[in-house]
């Protein structure tokens, strides 16, 4: 099988392309998800998108289009631009799974999830982003308190996304013994699992790193709002 990597340039045009096509509000030049399950969009050519953005921004307040700067229409600000490194694995993890991992499945769980990833990474995840692959956590004391699942899905690659454990949680192995099951889970699919992490988020890069993720290219996040 011939994997073409450099989908991974445009990966939420090309998930909504493939795997997530239910989730498109497609405008031609450029595609979204829709905002209730991701506020992400990507476009192949720069010409004549900004009414679509225009468009969009009908529907949400604010949002990212995730890989080359969009041209915008004077409706609309451009807050800032994310840099993030985007990492891959080619390998499985091997590492003990010490934790019981339980699968997010539930409305309690995704009400919990929601406010886990609300608390740590606001901005990101909205209360259907969990229909959109597995999620996964461990609970300790009877909540929730680690977290991670798969966002962006292509037919090649899937993302993993929301990595996330409660500041009162830290240091404990829990993000590792889930990326590692996330991980695994995705090579069970035959697909490759990949990740965008803020470039300047240097302990979560170095646990990537340790894990055998490694960077592939930068990938911008332009945060942008009426």
């Amino acid at each position: 099988m011939n994997t073409d990597y450099t989908k991974l340039d445009n990966p939420a045009w090309h998930s909504l392309s493939e795997t997530h096509k239910e989730f498109q509000v497609d405008y031609n030049t450029i595609k979204f998800y829709h905002p209730d399950y991701c506020p992400f969009g990507g476009f192949m050519t720069s010409e004549n998108i900004s009414n679509a953005i225009d468009e969009y921004s009908k529907l949400t307040d604010s949002f990212f289009i995730v890989g080359e700067k969009p041209q915008l229409s004077n409706q609309l600000e451009l807050k800032k631009e994310l840099i993030c490194l985007q990492m891959i694995i080619y390998n499985r993890i091997d590492i003990e799974i010490k934790e019981e991992i339980i699968p997010l499945t539930t409305n309690d769980h995704n009400d919990a999830l929601f406010e886990l990833v609300s608390l740590v990474q606001p901005g990101y995840f909205k209360r259907k982003t969990a229909l959109l692959g597995n999620y996964i956590g461990i609970f300790k004391d009877s909540k929730l308190i680690a977290v991670t699942g798969e966002r962006m899905k292509m037919n090649d690659f899937t993302e993993v996304s929301a990595i996330v454990t409660h500041p009162d949680y830290t240091g404990q192995g829990y993000a590792r013994q889930l990326i590692a099951h996330a991980v695994n889970n995705i090579f069970d699919q035959n697909k490759t699992p990949y990740l965008h992490v803020v470039e300047n988020n240097i302990g979560a890069i170095k646990l990537y790193e340790k894990l055998g993720f490694t960077t592939r290219r930068k990938m911008s996040l332009w945060y942008i709002s009426k």
